[in-house]
Parts: structure tokens; sequence; C-alpha cells
């Protein structure tokens, strides 16, 4: 079982600690204006008053101490601001002119059904490759706009907060990445894979299917539902990249079927755990597939989370093994934003791979945000693979995305060349625009 051109079957296995990309932002200008002398009184001395707050949308990020400076009547004071510059004006709301703000991304997302009970909503990707890049963008996708997702979904939250509560969730995708999103850990012909549901590059499938109850902090899905392995996801709104790192194509599970259990701990711990009918079925036990699925997510600090995922037994078409992967996340600023990300697979006949990612994001104002990526992935053959990618999310409005992306892909060693090196075939451009209902 391969995923679309085989580079999947070099079999996916041991990972490496993370590797991340550096860049450094700092912000923050402001200009006050006012008379901090009206409403003074001298009884006190001349550096003695009673002030009200006249730094009103000013300025980004200044302290009492900084404001304190700016006001020569409240050196002595022991604060002449009511109000302190705690919140960046600069988001959200209430922006200035002195303010990077966006003018066309207003209000907020629309969609079809958004109720209590009830979500129905989905959203559709536009893309074009200028050559393929061997995950979810094949030879016979470049060179031409296609319809990549075409997504839709239903879904009833299950709210435990209350007590026992349900819920369920649907999603069906066509396009062509539906190829890649079946059910290929299946037997021919079982739920979405070679179901008759493949029309050229395009395809359906069916990724999600399952039911849920919750009561208090512990909620548990039964069905068929996404993996929780990995950084990037399958659906384009979950990702700043329209193309795919190597390590979620070729070293992770994307769907399962079987039961999985949420607990939250505490706010700062949610552990997972679960069985599953191994990688990749859609309501099928191929070859026996009988394995765990589970981790944990936790908050290190206010900025920096750690999340650690593990699948590991009979994982059906893809063999006995075991794999992880863990992502690091740090908030360094509430601008900027780096990810760390290693993965490792083993499989009993003793093909490994692994791969690092390193991510680095920063958002300069609602509409526009910046991202870059650097990947090393070990294909299971000792061939070394390399990926960077630079990038920029647009947001004309708030249901509308346009993910401009340069990639550059090159290996050494790899006989069959499965990632040109040449400087004309590795350099790749795409874009793509999501919009969402």
């Amino acid at each position: 079982m391969v995923r679309f051109n085989g580079l999947r079957a070099y079999s996916k296995t041991l990972g490496v600690y993370m590797l991340t990309l550096g860049m450094s932002f700092l912000g923050g200008s402001a200009a006050f204006a006012g008379d901090c002398t009206t409403g003074c009184t001298t009884s006190g001395g001349p550096n003695c008053c009673e002030c009200e707050q006249v730094f009103k949308n000013a300025g980004c990020r200044l302290t009492d101490d900084l404001a304190r400076l700016t006001a020569e009547c409240c050196n002595s004071a022991p604060s002449c601001v009511e109000e302190s510059c705690v919140e960046d004006p600069c988001v959200g709301d209430g922006c200035t002119d002195s303010c990077p703000t966006c003018m066309w991304n207003t209000g907020d997302p629309w969609k079809l059904v958004n109720h209590d009970t009830l979500n129905i909503g989905g959203f559709t990707s536009f893309g074009y490759v200028s050559k393929p890049d061997f995950t979810f963008n094949q030879p016979g996708d470049q060179s031409k706009l296609n319809l990549n997702q075409f997504y839709l979904y239903a879904e009833k939250v299950a709210d435990g907060s209350k007590g026992l509560d349900w819920g369920f969730r649907f999603d069906a995708v066509y396009g062509t990445d539906g190829s890649a999103t079946q059910s290929y850990g299946n037997r021919p012909g079982t739920w979405d894979y070679q179901n008759g549901y493949d029309h050229g590059i395009y395809a359906f499938a069916l990724p999600q299917a399952y039911a849920e109850i919750a009561s208090g902090d512990l909620s548990v899905k039964v069905g068929h539902f996404y993996t929780l392995l990995g950084y990037e996801v399958v659906p384009a709104t979950g990702n700043f990249f329209m193309t795919h790192a190597f390590t979620m194509y070729n070293s992770e599970a994307f769907t399962h079927t079987g039961a999985l259990a949420t607990y939250a701990v505490n706010d700062n711990l949610t552990v997972y755990g679960g069985w599953t009918a191994g990688w990749d079925t859609g309501f099928d036990r191929y070859l026996g597939g009988s394995s765990f699925l589970g981790g944990f997510t936790y908050g290190l600090t206010d900025s920096l989370s750690l999340t650690y995922i593990t699948t590991f037994g009979d994982l059906g078409w893809f063999d006995q093994g075991y794999t992880h992967s863990i992502v690091a996340t740090y908030d360094a600023t509430d601008k900027l934003q780096f990810v760390g990300q290693s993965d490792l697979v083993t499989r009993a006949d003793g093909v490994q791979n692994y791969g690092t990612n390193g991510y680095a994001f920063y958002t300069i104002n609602d509409c526009v945000k910046l991202g870059s990526n650097f990947e090393w992935w070990q294909n299971g053959n000792d061939d070394d693979v390399y990926m960077t990618r630079l990038g920029v999310n647009i947001k004309p409005h708030a249901n509308v995305t346009i993910r401009p992306e340069w990639r550059y892909q090159w290996n050494y060693g790899a006989p069959n060349g499965v990632v040109a090196v040449d400087d004309d075939e590795a350099s790749i451009f795409g874009i793509d625009t999501v919009i969402t209902f």
C-alpha cells in the first residue's frame, strides 16, 4: 500500500529532535498628547497632581512608568495612569491611525448554519502549483488551476459542561486531495476506498463520521476520525501553507477507525487514549489491525506547550510498529510564534524513517501573516530529503484566505531521484484561495 506516488512505500520510522528556524521582530511605538496639569492642585507641591487619563488609543504596550515620564507634572505621583496599556490597541477592535490596521478584513466569518446545537459549513480550495511536490500535489496536478478541496461538514458538539451530552460529526471532501484522504488502509471496495469514488485526478473521500458523548471534562468519540499525529492536517483551513511537509504525508496516518477518549485533567494538561483498527481505516479492520492511539498536551508556561502523540501495535496495512509525533509550540510575542516537530516511525521488519520540521510565523495584522518552514525527512532507505517553504497568508475578507508560497526541495543519495535536485525542478511556486462558508 502506498500513498499516491510511492514515497509512502519507503515506510516511515525513527525520530530525531526538532529543528527550528528563527526570526525576531520587535514592535511598538507610541505618541502621547494632553495637558496633565488640568485639574492639578498645588497643596502638595508643584509635583503633586490629580491627573485624568489622557493616554487614549495613543500607542502600544507602554507601561505606567513610561507614561509617568511623559507627563511632567506627575513625576512623583504614585500613578498618573488610571488605565494601563495592558492590551495592544493594534490588535482587534479600536485601532487608531498609527496602528498597522487592516481596512478590508472586517466583521466575523459567516457559516451556512451556525446554531448552538448544530453547525453546517465547509470551504473550497482552488490552487495552482508549477511542479509536483510529491505529497498531495502529484504529476498531472500541476501547471493548471485545480479544485484541491471542496469540503462539507455537519456537526453537533458534545458539551459536557452541564452534564451528559451527545454529538456527532460527518465530513466529505471532493477534489485532487480526495484520493490521498480515502481510507486506503481498507480492503478495496470498503467505505470510500476503491469504491467508485475516483474520477481521474479528482476523487471523493469521507474522512470523518463519528458519534461523541461528553460529561464534564471527559469526552469519547466512536467511529471514523482524523489522526492526532503531527502538526499539519488534511483540511486546507488548518494549515498555513498550501503544500505539505514530507513528514506529514509519509510518516503519519491521516485517519483512524475506533474509539478515542479525551480528558482535560486541568487547565494545563489534556490526555488522550483509545483503540483503533490501525492506520487509515474506514470502518474496516484490514489484516487484523489493532493499535493504541493516545498521548497528551501539556502547557509548560503560558506561551509554551508540548504535545506527544503515539500509535503502536498492529497498524494494519502499515505492519506492526511504533510511531510518535512531538510538537512544541512557543508564542514568543503576541505576533511571533515558533513550532518544532519531530516524528519517529519504526516497523517490526526494522524499516525506520523520521522527520523534523521547524516553523516560524509572524502576524503583521488581521490581514497579513508571514510564515517559513524547514524540513529534514529521512525516507527509510538512508536517503535524506530536505525542503524549505516561505509563504504569506492574505485575508481580504473574514471568509477568504489567499496563500502564495515558494518551496524548494532537494535530496542526496536517492537513486531514482524521488525529489529533483536541479534548480529548475526543485523550485516550486504554489498559490491557492480558501473560501469558507
